[in-house]
């Protein structure tokens, strides 16, 4: 049986624990929670779960990451795996990074942090309602 995924990309470890957190809470193990701190690392995951005959349904990035942006790094994850539903997560994107994410990596939803976990939820089970 495939197992399904849902990734949490951000520098700050803090966040990617209250994420983590706040998902279990909600999908308790109805899914496989992955986490990664920047997007080489998240990409490394990606490849690995496809590996492991794991779907990857949903991935959270935050924007403002060490190297590679949160949007760059979405519509990366978009070329290779358009299926996948998209949510950015940040305090300091600007405009036209989000608007470039919902052009080029369909992006489905954009969260201003500090988030509230029943937006984040929400936002999760309109994603999946929509795959």
């Amino acid at each position: 049986m495939t197992k399904l995924a849902i990734l949490c990309v951000d520098d700050e470890v803090i966040i990617l624990n209250s994420l983590l957190r706040q998902l279990q809470t909600a999908f308790e193990d109805d899914y496989v929670y992955e986490t990664a701190e920047n997007a080489s690392e998240a990409l490394e995951l990606i490849e690995e779960l496809q590996a492991e005959n794991t779907d990857l349904l949903v991935i959270v990035s935050d924007w403002l990451m060490p190297g590679t942006k949160g949007d760059e790094f979405l519509i990366n994850v978009h070329q290779k795996f358009p299926g996948v539903v998209k949510i950015l997560l940040t305090g300091q994107a600007d405009e036209t990074a989000v608007e470039r994410a919902r052009e080029q990596a369909n992006l489905h939803r954009c969260l201003q942090k500090p988030w509230s976990e029943k937006d984040l939820i929400d936002s999760i089970q309109s994603a999946l309602s929509s795959s």
